[in-house]
């Protein structure tokens, strides 16, 4: 069973749609940012404020969450944190992160972060997000709440 929802929020394209779907299944959800995000008016969204700094949203999300709860982030190493903590990792695009894909997935980072600062031309952004991604991101959610 779920016990919370923890959203990586600053950067987050998708934090109606996890509210949306966190309301439909009564589960508490935790709002985690450096600020700027407007409080929401729902009594299961909570918002955490941390200190302002590279990663401080991230070591919060990794100390709180553990078995039973879902974390939202696109943050390769804090979804690895959070997967060895027993926490269930689901990306913006859908894309969920366990135990068995995790790995990969922070060595295809580390290489590409290696690749970029190795060729300053070589600094694409990657693909765009799109509503095929939002919506894949709306049924992964509701089945692993679930």
């Amino acid at each position: 069973m779920t016990r919370r929802i923890f959203i990586d929020a600053d950067a987050c394209p998708v934090k109606a749609e996890a509210e949306h779907v966190a309301t439909r299944h009564g589960i508490r959800m935790v709002l985690v940012s450096n600020g700027g995000i407007r409080p929401s008016q729902n009594p299961l969204v909570e918002s955490v404020f941390v200190a302002s700094g590279p990663d401080e949203a991230d070591k919060w999300i990794a100390e709180a969450c553990g078995p039973g709860d879902v974390v939202v982030t696109g943050d390769i190493p804090l979804a690895a944190k959070c997967v060895a903590a027993g926490a269930r990792v689901v990306k913006h695009n859908g894309e969920e992160l366990t135990a068995a894909n995790v790995g990969m997935a922070l060595a295809t980072r580390d290489l590409m972060t290696d690749l970029r600062s190795a060729d300053p031309f070589r600094q694409g952004g990657g693909k765009m997000f799109s509503k095929a991604d939002r919506s894949r991101f709306l049924d992964v959610l509701d089945r692993v709440l679930r």
